[in-house]
């Protein structure tokens, strides 16, 4: 029994670790997408999938995965999101959850404006 409890919980620590790179992927994503259209699609899904994660009540499937590998390991699972469970806890401490949906507003329009600035000078270059 401690062996699968091992596996559930690093199994559990994957889980996390992958939520927090696509995280860092949904802030810096659009750095590493130019030229890249697959990329790019796969950003801007990305992007809109974590604004619509904050800010609607829906459960993000790392999330359930996670809880669902940690009570395996005889640990309760938590309630709210990755983001406030994990991060706000370390980086953020006593803020608000609403304070985290606006900063993952401001991170998707970052991202626009950052493909949007990318269009008009690939158009600018493109008309040379």
């Amino acid at each position: 029994m401690h062996g699968q409890m091992t596996i559930y919980r690093a199994l559990a620590d994957l889980v996390v670790a992958l939520h927090a790179v696509f995280i860092v992927w949904i802030i810096f994503g659009a750095f590493l997408t130019r030229h890249r259209p697959l990329l790019r699609a796969l950003h801007i899904a990305s992007v809109v999938w974590g604004v619509l994660i904050e800010l609607f009540p829906w459960p993000c499937p790392l999330t359930l995965a996670e809880n669902w590998l940690q009570v395996r390991t005889g640990k309760a699972g938590y309630q709210s999101g990755f983001l406030l469970h994990y991060l706000d806890k370390l980086v953020y401490p006593d803020l608000p959850s609403r304070l985290l949906v606006v900063a993952a507003i401001l991170v998707g329009l970052i991202n626009i404006v950052i493909y949007i600035r990318r269009g008009i000078a690939g158009a600018a270059q493109a008309a040379k």
